[in-house]
């Protein structure tokens, strides 16, 4: 996508077709790292080819891993498990994904390593899991308590256990769960205190890792064990992303069409699959829709609720404050584009003023994605009800789902550029 604006034409008719959301961004990371310490080679099908994941396989490469690409779903990895010090700093661009997990698994590397990102990943907090990772002995220095990263590491943690706030990201977790198995004793981690962001991607982070040979137990809701296995090279399938299946679900409610993504929501294993039960609600949404274990999911539920019948407040946000942008501010600062008065912002709660009036009138509105992916994907939503709805830099979508634009259009929705 090169124009810096898009309008979105409502059709005028229910969306129908067959679109294949890509991979699965978190599931995609995640191997790409296993398969990075696993010594041998790994096949990784089905997997995700967009800015996210090409910064992890970037870096990988710049750390002596062999990275090649035989088709448009497909990563083989090649590597002695070893994660060599880089020439210079890894860029990560404003992948969280990579940035926190690297930072934890070159924490038991050799040498000297900067983790790095663009000027939103330098706003993106990562205090906490550099503390954790200070507590074991690890020389690791985050002066902002945001990226850059740098590391110096000798290869070991002066200790088997660690205690994480996992308030702001369950990524913290998973990201010391992957490293920990390529320590040198059984390792333990513990939660201080119960709050963890979104509990269901360290399901996706400890099925990741078994299928890679790790073997972990979790003696209690709040802490794990992980033994000293390391990682074995294995073929891995990665399942289609559940939250860009969140826009296609929702334009075909929203449309009143029959989208088939040829994955049933029941099979999907990614926390955001729970908001097809919200969505399949639609025009009667719940009033309250807690966002704590889908969180990135709310942009699409939340545009959606503008053209519910009636109102709903959104809980448990408030970790989508300090995503790719403040996601609060940026619904909130939308919808009140396109009509003033149409959201608010309670504290970290977010109230849409749902109106089903809204389709079908033309209310321009140029939305300020903030350089975030989800919410130039979720607005685009409102542009297949309203008109003169215009997205702004829609080329960010790249970041998870470059061909988003595409796909709405195999089923019917047309656009104006600039």
């Amino acid at each position: 996508m090169t124009t810096d604006r898009l309008t979105i034409i409502p059709p005028g008719h229910p969306l129908a077709g067959r679109v294949s959301p890509p991979g699965s961004k978190s599931i995609t990371n995640r191997a790409l790292l296993l398969a990075g310490l696993a010594k041998g080679t790994s096949r990784l099908t089905g997997a995700l080819k967009s800015d996210d994941t090409r910064y992890m396989a970037e870096a990988l490469r710049a750390m002596g891993v062999t990275v090649e690409e035989p088709d448009a779903t497909t990563f083989v990895v090649t590597s002695s498990g070893e994660l060599k010090p880089p020439a210079g700093p890894l860029f990560l661009g404003n992948a969280g994904t990579a940035t926190r997990f690297l930072t934890a698994a070159l924490a038991l590397g050799r040498g000297h390593y900067v983790v790095d990102g663009d000027e939103h990943m330098r706003k993106r907090p990562i205090r906490p899991l550099v503390d954790a990772l200070r507590s074991l002995g690890v020389a690791i220095e985050a002066p902002t308590g945001c990226p850059p990263v740098t590391i110096d590491a000798t290869g070991a943690f002066a200790e088997n256990g660690v205690v994480i706030d996992a308030g702001l990201s369950s990524q913290y977790v998973s990201a010391l769960l992957m490293a920990a198995a390529c320590a040198d004793a059984p390792f333990e981690i513990a939660l201080a205190g119960a709050d963890i962001g979104a509990r269901g991607y360290i399901d996706l982070t400890l099925a990741a890792m078994r299928a890679f040979g790790a073997r972990v137990e979790q003696p209690t809701p709040a802490s794990w064990r992980i033994a000293p296995t390391g990682y074995t090279a294995t073929d891995f399938h990665i399942e289609p992303d559940a939250s860009a299946a969140t826009y296609l679900w929702a334009a075909e409610v929203l449309t009143g069409g029959k989208i088939d993504i040829g994955t049933p929501a029941g099979e999907f294993t990614q926390p955001d699959a729970k908001a097809h039960d919200v969505i399949a609600a639609f025009p009667s949404m719940p009033a309250v829709i807690d966002g704590s274990q889908m969180q990135d999911a709310i942009p699409t539920i939340a545009v959606l609720a503008a053209f519910n019948d009636k109102p709903v407040r959104f809980t448990g946000i408030a970790n989508l404050r300090v995503k790719e942008c403040d996601r609060v501010r940026a619904l909130s600062t939308g919808l009140n584009n396109i009509r003033p008065g149409l959201a608010a912002e309670e504290g970290d709660d977010l109230l849409v003023f749902s109106d089903p009036a809204l389709a079908g009138q033309s209310l321009p509105a140029a939305i300020d994605t903030f350089a975030d992916h989800r919410i130039a994907m979720s607005f685009a939503l409102a542009g297949l009800k309203i008109s003169d709805i215009t997205i702004l830099d829609p080329g960010c979508v790249a970041k998870t789902y470059p061909d988003y634009w595409d796909a709405l259009a195999s089923l019917g929705v047309q656009y104006k550029a600039g």
